[in-house]
């Protein structure tokens, strides 16, 4: 350099190294056939290639460092090397196409399960990346081959594995992608290798995928197999096709269920455990997505509309039996309690609920078969949370008026106390519940004629309550009595726990022993299918303390009764009144008729309100505010009615010029 000499020598350095390369990659022209050995060669030759022009690089620094560097036209000696290794390459198209093929057959052998030099692999391919021809040569044709390997595999495996491993082998091919990444490819391979497994091996499969084996992995409860599925979905943006398969899901076995009237003890029970299954493949597997959230309520919504309102009366139903048990944990019936909420907020018909859950706790209130106030209350505060203080209005009067009548009958035994008010049945102790008609359900007047014993008191009570409460009138309700009454069996003396008609009918037993029916419906004067229900519960049941000739489950006119002599039990106390708890058919329907009537009155108060506000409407624009307005669902043909009746009634008119447009009449 010194002597002017530099570019001579560069000139000359550059014949004798591409020489040396053109030996080199000669030497590798009509080697084996064998991809693995001969790209062990290529490997020696780039390794060897590589140490000698470092070599080559630190002999010859000055001048690289000088005269290269001076010179704009004049690469370095490390760059010319690479030029020439990749021009003598390039002339030899049979071992650049060789190189390229033995990678791709390993790298198959690699997917196939055999194990393979990932030394070799990162050498090449960085050799190939510094030869700037990383992605002409090797990029290009691997995506390719690796999009026809997936695409077959895809289709293969998945006729002949299950859901769940065809899952698995995809999560692992997908694993599998990344560690090559990290292993020996380029990073720039990463991204277009990972879609291309995703887009191959598992995108064109989505819809197989949820038919052959979406509802075995739900069925079986495979949280983490549904986890993957959906993790998996996410990858090749199938979210929305699985959140279909999950609402349909959903729809079909709730429907199932639902429709099975032979389930209705535990429908509503099995109905919280179908819940609690899919909101915990929702939080768990489905990351709670807000899609899939509302598809499981849209999904909900719709089975607890399936038979109408049944399912408001059995929901009623089995909150009656939680709030019936005792020996149960305040703590687990809460939970209870507040999964049933969660399936409240999807009934439609929850007037129908209020109806029938009035009823039932009317009778734990009145006798006595409440587990825990606290608990009560505690539901009565979780409804009106939800549904507003009108929803609740009545419930919690009803308990005000458990509470007032304790204090009234506080301060009438002190009264009975001190006047010591002879023929008042001093032998007999009654208590009263004073109820407000308005907050408690109605409940048909029956004849009856109650024991002597209580007639006096009744009379005393009814005087003393009239000069209390001047104005107010008493009107007395049998059906939900009961009393305890002390019977003497030849085998020993017992105390009966029954309602007010069975004691009426036991009260005949006194005089004789043997009875028809008839005979007895004449003493007593109840009705006769009460009476029948009332004497099935006495001589047909579990405890039999009347004996009924013949010995058949139904009651006839022509039965005979007679005081069963023979009746024995361990127990002190006996309850035989659970015929008050259980509710007839004929009692079930009186119930939806009153929802139906109310559901009347409020389309027609609805109806009303809307047209004293606007006047005139159109019958399309009025049906549409009804339906806002109304807190239930009702149908075309009930809003049409109402609108006909109110039409007869003079509320409105129909617009003479114009039939669909109605007109407000003050």
């Amino acid at each position: 350099c010194i002597h002017k000499m530099a570019a001579r020598l560069y000139q000359r350095l550059h014949d004798e190294c591409d020489r040396h390369i053109s030996l080199k990659i000669q030497s590798l022209v009509d080697q084996t056939p064998a991809h693995n050995v001969f790209l062990g060669m290529v490997e020696q030759i780039w390794c060897d290639h590589s140490e000698q022009m470092l070599t080559i690089r630190s002999i010859f620094l000055y001048l690289d460092r000088s005269y290269v560097i001076q010179t704009p036209s004049v690469r370095s000696i490390w760059d010319n090397g690479l030029d020439l290794f990749r021009m003598h390459l390039h002339r030899r198209p049979e071992i650049e196409a060789k190189i390229t093929s033995g990678l791709l057959a390993t790298i198959e052998s690699e997917r196939n399960g055999e194990t393979v030099n990932h030394t070799l692999l990162r050498t090449l391919l960085r050799m190939l990346s510094a030869l700037q021809v990383y992605d002409e040569r090797f990029q290009a044709p691997f995506l390719r081959e690796t999009e026809i390997y997936y695409a077959a595999e895809g289709a293969r495996y998945l006729e002949q594995s299950d859901i769940p491993h065809f899952l698995q082998h995809v999560e692992q091919r997908l694993q599998q992608a990344s560690d090559m990444a990290v292993r020996y490819l380029d990073s720039s391979t990463r991204k277009p290798l990972v879609r291309a497994v995703e887009q191959h091996l598992l995108a064109p499969h989505t819809t197989a995928v949820l038919a052959k084996g979406f509802d075995v992995l739900m069925d079986g409860n495979r949280v983490q197999d549904l986890s993957r599925l959906y993790v998996l979905f996410q990858r090749v943006g199938a979210l929305e096709e699985l959140k279909v398969g999950f609402s349909t899901y959903a729809k079909r076995v709730g429907h199932a269920l639902v429709s099975d009237d032979k389930r209705d003890k535990e429908m509503i029970a099995e109905l919280l455990i179908l819940k609690q299954r899919l909101n915990l493949i929702f939080q768990d597997a489905f990351r709670r997505h807000d899609a899939y959230k509302t598809a499981l309520k849209y999904a909900f919504e719709d089975m607890m509309h399936t038979r109408g309102n049944r399912l408001a009366e059995l929901m009623a139903k089995y909150i009656d039996g939680k709030l019936r048990t005792k020996g149960s944990m305040e703590e687990e019936m809460e939970l209870a309690l507040d999964n049933v909420m969660e399936l409240f907020r999807y009934l439609n018909a929850k007037d129908v609920f209020e109806a029938f859950y009035k009823k039932d706790l009317a009778k734990r209130l009145l006798l006595g078969k409440s587990s825990s106030f606290d608990l009560e209350k505690s539901m009565i505060a979780k409804l009106k949370s939800e549904c507003g203080s009108n929803f609740t209005n009545k419930l919690e009067g009803m308990f005000k008026d458990i509470d007032l009548s304790n204090d009234l009958m506080s301060q009438y035994q002190q009264h009975r106390a001190g006047n010591k008010v002879a023929g008042a049945g001093e032998s007999v102790d009654m208590t009263v519940q004073v109820l407000t008609t308005g907050y408690w359900p109605a409940l048909p007047p029956v004849d009856v004629v109650i024991p002597p014993e209580l007639v006096s008191h009744q009379e005393h009570f009814k005087s003393y309550y009239a000069l209390k409460y001047q104005g107010r009138r008493l009107m007395w309700q049998y059906s939900l009595a009961h009393c305890i009454v002390k019977a003497y069996f030849p085998k020993g003396k017992k105390e009966l726990d029954v309602s007010m008609f069975q004691a009426v009918v036991l009260q005949s037993f006194n005089e004789r022993a043997s009875f028809s029916l008839p005979e007895i419906r004449e003493r007593t004067k109840l009705e006769t299918e009460e009476l029948r229900r009332t004497l099935q519960s006495l001589a047909c049941g579990k405890i039999r303390v009347l004996n009924k000739t013949p010995k058949t489950r139904e009651v006839a006119d022509d039965d005979r009764f007679d005081f069963n002599d023979d009746f024995s039990q361990k127990l002190f106390r006996i309850k035989i009144n659970s015929i008050q708890l259980r509710e007839t058919a004929k009692e079930a329907e009186k119930t939806h008729e009153s929802v139906f009537r109310d559901r009347q009155y409020q389309i027609d108060a609805a109806v009303v309100r809307i047209m004293k506000a606007r006047k005139t409407l159109g019958h399309n624009m009025l049906m549409s505010e009804v339906f806002s307005q109304l807190m239930f669902t009702a149908t075309a043909p009930d809003v049409k009615k109402r609108l006909e009746s109110l039409i007869e009634r003079d509320y409105l008119e129909r617009d003479e010029e114009e039939a669909n447009t109605y007109r407000y009449l003050a």
